[in-house]
C-alpha cells in the first residue's frame, strides 16, 4: 500500500489592485515536508484579468511569478530565499504580504500521489 503524505497547499492569488482586495486565483503551491516535495502550478486568464484591471502590467506579474517559481524550485537565480530548506521556502511563499501576488492561508491533507494531488487542486481551484 502506498504511503500517504501529509501535505499543505495554498492558492496563489493575483490582486490587480491591492486597495480593492479583489483577487483572481491563478495557481497553487503544494508542499510536503516528509516527502521533501514542493510544486507550484499557475496560469493567468488574460480575459479575466482585464475584467478586474487594465492598469496592471502583465510583464510585472509574470516576472513576479517567475521569481516565486525560482524560489519554489530552489533555483540559485531565486536569491537567498531559494537556498532555504523546502519548508522555509513554502512558509516564505505563503507569508502574508501586500502586493499583487498573495496566497491563501495554507490548507492540509493527505495524499499518496502528490503530483496528482497538485494537478487536481489546480483544476478545482484555478482552472
Amino acid at each position: 500500500m502506498p504511503e500517504n503524505y501529509l501535505y499543505e497547499y495554498a492558492v496563489i492569488r493575483l490582486v490587480p489592485k491591492v486597495e480593492r482586495e479583489e483577487f483572481i486565483n491563478i495557481g497553487i503551491v503544494l508542499f510536503s515536508k516528509r516527502a521533501r516535495f514542493i510544486k507550484m502550478l499557475y496560469r493567468i486568464d488574460e480575459n479575466k484579468l482585464r475584467l478586474f484591471s487594465t492598469e496592471l502590467d502583465s510583464d510585472t506579474v509574470y516576472a513576479a511569478l517567475r521569481s516565486f517559481e525560482k524560489i519554489c524550485k530552489g533555483e540559485k537565480e531565486g536569491g537567498p530565499i531559494a537556498a532555504l530548506e523546502i519548508a522555509e521556502r513554502f512558509r516564505w511563499l505563503t507569508a502574508v504580504r501586500s502586493s499583487c501576488l498573495q496566497t491563501s492561508r495554507p490548507h492540509s491533507g493527505f495524499s499518496a500521489d502528490l503530483d496528482a494531488t497538485a494537478e487536481k487542486l489546480f483544476r478545482e481551484l484555478v482552472w
